[in-house]
């Protein structure tokens, strides 16, 4: 279970605004967490931010675009006078999706900035801060795209791959110096984003999971990294790593077809 005294007073929300991280920012509020949440729209991060303040948290706020390579200093000097022991980092959606070779690469670096660079520099900042105390926690959302590729998925799930081996590493550098690190691995979740992305959430036999319990889902098990398949997905994630990569592309890609109704996406065939 969650002990909030393990990684108070208070925790950094990166992709605070709505959905996931909205949930993450009720439930640490409710455990006593004060927290700074960020995001890169002012209207929906107030509107947590509030929500957060009736619970009887301190809250700040930081809108910045994390692709934005001045973000990481604002948020660096809004937490400096505070002690951070939660970071969580929510902020990493496949914002650009296209065939790799048609697409725009410098909208392709940006999902690269988001995903990578910018959780890169927070864990970097607020890790050695937790190290020094000897207590923490890092908790890096990551994404079942991570474990096998997709169309229009050429850098997202490269990217989400990257996230999932780099908390397993600081794993294993962090564990026995107080820190807990964990991945929490998200399925299909009804999100604002998701919604927004076209998702058809009512394909037969497909898991919804919700923001709020995807979220106690990683508060719950923080310390029982390196990675937590939320929403039951375990089982479909132990499906996308067999060796016949050809042949679980193919039929991932047919199910991806089937969850987003709304795109023109090509069949799948093997030749």
């Amino acid at each position: 279970m969650f002990d909030p005294k393990r990684y108070g007073p208070w925790a950094v929300i990166a992709g605070g605004s709505e959905g996931v991280g909205a949930a993450f920012a009720d439930q640490l509020a409710d455990a006593g967490l004060n927290l700074v949440l960020i995001a890169r729209k002012p209207g929906p991060l107030e509107q947590t931010a509030a929500a957060a303040r009736t619970r009887g948290a301190e809250v700040r706020t930081v809108a910045v675009d994390l692709t934005d390579p001045a973000a990481v200093a604002e948020i660096v000097a809004a937490t400096e006078d505070v002690e951070v022991g939660l970071l969580i980092y929510n902020a990493g959606a496949n914002s650009y999706g296209s065939e790799f070779v048609l697409g725009e690469l410098d909208r392709f670096r940006a999902v690269v900035d988001l995903n990578i660079t910018a959780q890169l520099a927070l864990v970097h900042h607020f890790g050695a801060r937790m190290r020094a105390a000897g207590r923490g926690g890092l908790l890096l959302v990551g994404s079942m795209s991570g474990f096998l590729g997709g169309y229009h998925q050429t850098v997202y799930a490269g990217v989400k791959a990257f996230g999932r081996l780099f908390a397993e590493s600081l794993w294993l550098e962090l564990r026995e110096h107080g820190v807990d690190v964990l991945e929490l691995v998200l399925g299909v979740t009804r999100t604002p984003a998701m919604e927004r992305a076209g998702l058809n959430f009512d394909v037969p036999g497909m898991r919804v999971s919700e923001p709020a319990d995807v979220a106690r889902e990683g508060l719950d098990h923080l310390a029982d990294g390196p990675l937590w398949i939320a929403g039951g997905n375990a089982e479909a994630v132990a499906r996308r790593n067999g060796l016949d990569r050809a042949l679980l592309l193919l039929k991932s890609h047919e199910r991806m077809r089937a969850l987003f109704a709304a795109r023109d996406l090509p069949a799948g065939q093997k030749g």
